[in-house]
């Protein structure tokens, strides 16, 4: 529908303008595979006049990094900050510093219902809270541990604790493989939401993990290496540890790229 109002307001062809896009608090984030800037333009002020609740177009470019960080085009409009509302959460972001997938909130209302009544949980990529955030206010955990090494996105956390009213929120900015030298055997429950690469984090959280520790394990894997792959990387790491492990569940998030997917594993530390 609103591919078709844009397409009469701007003259252009409906196969010129893109059918996905994300809204996050007044921000629209779209993918554009037309090249021209003033196209791009016209669409975006379109949508600024078809969707008044909307402020700010922005072309999303890529995700790059370590940090994992966005590069955005501002199309119309000027703020890339917004306040974005989940599941009675506020949650203050800059989208051109930070990620926030709304694709994965099924994740995260799963991830919510399995919290038990005071547990100690841990992230380790917290970025400006996805998960922290609705577990600390909304479950009865006893404390969340949050640690994210990207300034932006701690600095971000922390405004978000505070626009929460939330107390059971530790914050920790820096690395998590070092942070983890300080909580070792302490976690009732870890939360492992970077990828790719997050095999070589894999150390650091059984480390921190308690026995009956349940660690949720998100990465990229391709289907050809499911479930082989992930598992033996799990148990190397157990084994350096002379530890066990037992698969709670496995299963495939959503596609990241053609025939590679977003996976998690939720396995029990023995």
């Amino acid at each position: 529908m609103l591919k078709k109002k844009i397409a009469k307001l701007t003259g252009l062809k409906e196969s010129e303008i893109p059918g996905s896009y994300q809204i996050i608090g007044d921000i629209l984030l779209i993918k554009m595979k037309i090249k021209s800037p003033t196209k791009k333009k016209k669409i975006a002020e379109a949508v600024i006049k078809i969707l008044p609740y909307v402020k700010t177009v922005c072309e999303l470019k890529e995700i790059k990094g370590e940090l994992r960080e966005p590069f955005v085009n501002v199309l119309a409009g000027s703020s890339t900050i917004t306040t974005h509302k989940e599941n009675d959460i506020l949650y203050k972001i800059d989208v051109n510093k930070v990620m926030f997938s709304k694709g994965n909130l099924l994740e995260r209302k799963r991830l919510l219902s399995q919290i038990k009544e005071g547990e100690t949980v841990i992230d380790m990529f917290v970025g400006i809270g996805y998960f922290s955030l609705p577990i600390a206010k909304l479950t009865k955990a006893k404390e969340v541990i949050a640690i994210e090494k990207n300034p932006t996105a701690y600095n971000l956390l922390t405004d978000n604790i505070h626009l929460n009213k939330i107390n059971n929120i530790i914050a920790i900015q820096g690395d998590c493989r070092i942070a983890a030298r300080t909580f070792g055997g302490k976690a009732n429950r870890i939360i492992m939401g970077y990828f790719p690469g997050t095999e070589q984090f894999l150390p650091a959280a059984i480390w921190m993990a308690k026995p009956g520790c349940i660690i949720h394990y998100h990465n990229i894997y391709k289907e050809k290496e499911l479930w082989d792959m992930p598992l033996q990387q799990i148990e190397e790491v157990c084994k350096a540890f002379n530890k066990k492990f037992e698969v709670i569940i496995k299963k495939k998030v959503k596609s990241y790229s053609p025939r590679t997917l977003h996976t998690v594993i939720d396995f029990k530390v023995i």
